[in-house]
This record gives C-alpha cells, structure tokens and sequence, in this order.
C-alpha cells in the first residue's frame, strides 16, 4: 500500500481532471467547480468531498493518512499519524480538524470492512 501525502491531493486532482473543464470534473465527482478550485489550489476539503475526491481518484482514503501497513503496524499510532505533522510546526485549525474527520472515517471504513469480512 503506497503513503500518499495530503499536501499533494490537489496536484493528483489536477493531473486527473488534464485538459477537462473545471465544472465537467467538478460534476463528475459530485461537487461544486468552487470546491474542486479549492482543493486544487492545495485547501483540504471536508470529510464528504475528501471521501467523494478519494473515489474518483480511485484510492484509499488511508492511504493518505498512512494507515499501518505490515511493516509499520508494530509502530504506535502517534508515530504514523506525527509524520504529517512535520511539515508545518503549527498546522492551522482546520487542518487539525479535517485531519480528525479523516481518521474518523478510517475507523469506520475499517469497522464496516471486519464487520463485512465476518459475515
């Protein structure tokens, strides 16, 4: 499973959408063209648009959060989580808070996917 950076999630949209309109992109994923300006330009949406964004882009919304994989599972998860906090020594609030949204998703993806492998 690759680590892909949340710095970075504007940069794959834009290199996904390529030479497609704005709003035909934004449509697309199921949000506004604003929004996918935004996140374009390097904001980090919410947790709706994060986990609409991750579909279209066909990834795992943990791997941007470096969810444990067999090499790093043995790490604390403060280990895994503090490496997205070495970029910025402060990081803003909201980015704090979308952070949290996301790992909160995360937990629940992975209860419903234990929940469906016990089935």
């Amino acid at each position: 499973m690759s680590r892909l950076s949340l710095s970075n999630l504007g940069a794959m949209v834009k290199k996904r959408r390529g030479a497609k309109k704005l709003r035909e992109t934004a449509t697309e994923i199921g949000i506004s063209a604003p929004t996918l300006l935004r996140v374009e330009s390097g904001r980090l949406p919410d947790l709706d648009t994060f986990g609409k964004i991750c579909s279209w882009l066909g990834v795992d919304p943990g791997d941007f959060l470096g969810r444990p994989t067999q090499q790093t599972a043995a790490l604390p998860a403060e280990t895994t989580i503090s490496a997205h906090f070495k970029a910025e020594k402060l990081p803003e609030p909201e980015t704090l808070k979308a952070l949290a949204r996301m790992l909160l998703l995360i937990v629940k993806n992975e209860s419903s996917q234990q929940v469906d492998h016990d089935a």
